[in-house]
């Protein structure tokens, strides 16, 4: 668990993410996103395509801030081979961590063989990069979640995240049941979604077990 009290401002910055997400984002908008990653010193910079990370990439040159590219954003109903390629190209063209989103719809048809060999081929597809599984936890129940974690751990999947962001967040309860889940395991849980009031939100899901906050609100929750 994070001991939040031994932390200064600065090293706090790596238990977040900082996103770029709206779907207008302007190349001005992705390097000024880019910009205050760094002066936060967050873990990585988010966007929501692959298409930015060149610019990412460039901007972030020279830092330890990860590139993180959004794969099958933010519905994840892509067949798998078409999230393969698109991993490959990501990584390609410089993104050094990957968010991608599982099919919901799949899971819930208890289609877990299907699942779990998507999820491999996702894995081989980064090539060792930092891959990442948004799971949708507003749209689960506690054993869908269950299955979803157990699924990230069985693939190698790095990190199981609770949400895209672009529905609801996670309740505490889903959060605690995420980090039991992975607890022991080399998965670790990424917390996104983060509702009002975000800071206090922010923070608990952290001491709840949480070992990252992926939100475009992290300068303020930091701050």
């Amino acid at each position: 668990m994070v001991d939040l009290s031994k932390m200064t401002k600065w090293d706090m910055g790596k238990l977040f993410d900082f996103s770029v997400l709206p779907k207008q984002s302007t190349e001005a908008d992705i390097r000024r996103g880019c910009q205050i990653a760094k002066e936060y010193n967050c873990k990585a910079f988010c966007f929501s395509s692959s298409y930015w990370t060149p610019i990412v990439a460039e901007e972030l040159k020279g830092t330890d801030i990860l590139v993180g590219a959004a794969i099958g954003f933010p519905f994840g109903q892509q067949t798998s081979a078409v999230k393969a390629f698109e991993t490959e190209e990501a990584v390609r063209m410089g993104a050094t961590v990957l968010d991608n989103c599982m099919n919901v719809g799949a899971l819930k048809d208890k289609r877990y063989d299907e699942i779990k060999q998507e999820f491999k081929e996702y894995v081989e597809a980064a090539q060792g990069v930092m891959t990442k599984m948004i799971i949708e936890v507003c749209y689960l129940t506690d054993d869908e979640i269950k299955a979803a974690c157990e699924l990230c751990i069985e693939a190698g999947i790095d990190w199981v995240k609770s949400s895209t962001g672009q529905y609801a967040g996670p309740t505490l309860e889903q959060v605690i049941l995420m980090a039991d889940c992975c607890k022991g395991t080399n998965t670790r849980v990424k917390v996104s979604g983060v509702k009002d009031p975000r800071p206090q939100n922010a923070y608990v899901f952290l001491r709840a077990g949480a070992d990252l906050i992926g939100t475009r609100q992290a300068p303020q929750i930091i701050d």
